[in-house]
């Protein structure tokens, strides 16, 4: 026969305790002196007494829950932090709960609306911008926000600078001689990740003296098929460029698909670099050119952020991590044509 659940008011009882005192045993035990926790918890011990998830809600007025916000869940970028989320808040007892609104800004709004209606205690959010609807509910919700990727100015973040890696990535490029370089990026409108690295790549080139023609960039989705209908697009141009940065690494794969497809060579008659630094980028054939962005760390560095926001810890609310250029065998030295 099934036993009955222990009650907190038995573990009070058997502790000779209220049971006010074996709530705030579970929620906030620092409250206690010693001598009450080690017999509240000598009490809970003796009758087999364990706090679910709703008693530990009930008790610290906390649902032990973080909602996370992502742009898409199909992108091996996104899916990575959020693994590493997940692992740091269970290390630190909550759950993780996710959605994503595919690019798109009223979606995410909807995203956040439902986060709230779940009760969670913060929620971790990719991106600076989004629209009045959002920012009116996060404003009137009180809650904590961890922003990743980019962030405005003095708002607890994990950031990493999106136009510095641009700018690597160029910078290589332009190392190896190449003067007509094209970007291909994800849409910028509502991507402020894209839009940063789009800058980086324009301000390589305008401090080597060089321009981006209209024609030399051009938006894409994110994605394999993306990069490819891009690079297409550069390639049919009467002078073609030599070198092509992707704004995400699936983009400048993509764009190495497309050209091997036409039986051009890489890196010989066309050099590609990407943004990211996927698993799969060191593997493909020739290996990606990239810009190392510390996607888990991301992950990782919110869930500890909003853990301290939470326990009121002190520690930065700040924190921007350093992205690292990757050469590999996709870039090589431009052609002279003669």
């Amino acid at each position: 026969m099934a036993r009955n659940r222990i009650r907190l008011s038995e573990v009070a009882r058997e502790a000779g305790v209220s049971p006010a005192t074996v709530s705030r045993a579970i929620s906030q035990p620092d409250l206690l002196s010693p001598e009450t926790l080690a017999r509240v918890r000598r009490a809970a011990d003796h009758l087999g007494y364990r706090p679910d998830a709703a008693a530990r809600a009930l008790a610290s007025g906390r649902s032990m829950t973080i909602g996370a916000v992502m742009p898409t869940l199909d992108n091996a970028i996104f899916s990575k932090a959020l693994q590493a989320m997940q692992a740091q808040l269970a290390e630190d007892g909550y759950q993780l709960l996710v959605a994503s609104h595919d690019y798109s800004k009223a979606a995410e709004a909807e995203c956040i609306r439902t986060l709230l209606a779940r009760g969670v205690d913060g929620l971790i959010l990719v991106g600076a911008e989004r629209i009045a609807e959002a920012a009116q509910l996060l404003a009137q919700s009180g809650l904590p926000v961890v922003m990743t990727w980019c962030a405005p100015d003095g708002a607890p973040s994990v950031l990493v600078d999106n136009e510095y890696a641009g700018l690597l990535a160029t910078r290589h490029l332009i190392a190896l001689g190449h003067r007509r370089i094209g970007v291909i990026t994800g849409a910028t409108r509502f991507n402020d990740r894209q839009r940063g690295r789009y800058r980086g790549v324009r301000r390589a080139l305008e401090e080597a003296g060089l321009t981006l023609p209209p024609a030399l960039a051009c938006e894409q989705a994110t994605t394999l098929a993306g990069g490819r209908m891009g690079c297409a697009q550069l390639l049919d141009l009467a002078e073609p460029p030599t070198a092509i940065v992707g704004g995400i690494d699936l983009i400048a794969i993509g764009c190495m698909v497309e050209a091997q497809a036409r039986g051009l060579a890489i890196p010989a008659d066309l050099s590609v670099a990407g943004i990211d630094d996927l698993d799969m980028s060191a593997h493909v054939s020739p290996s990606l050119t990239t810009v190392h962005v510390p996607t888990a760390r991301i992950g990782t560095e919110a869930a500890r952020m909003m853990v301290a926001i939470l326990r009121d810890e002190p520690g930065p609310t700040t924190l921007t991590l350093p992205v690292d250029l990757i050469v590999r065998r996709s870039t090589g030295p431009a052609l002279t044509r003669g």
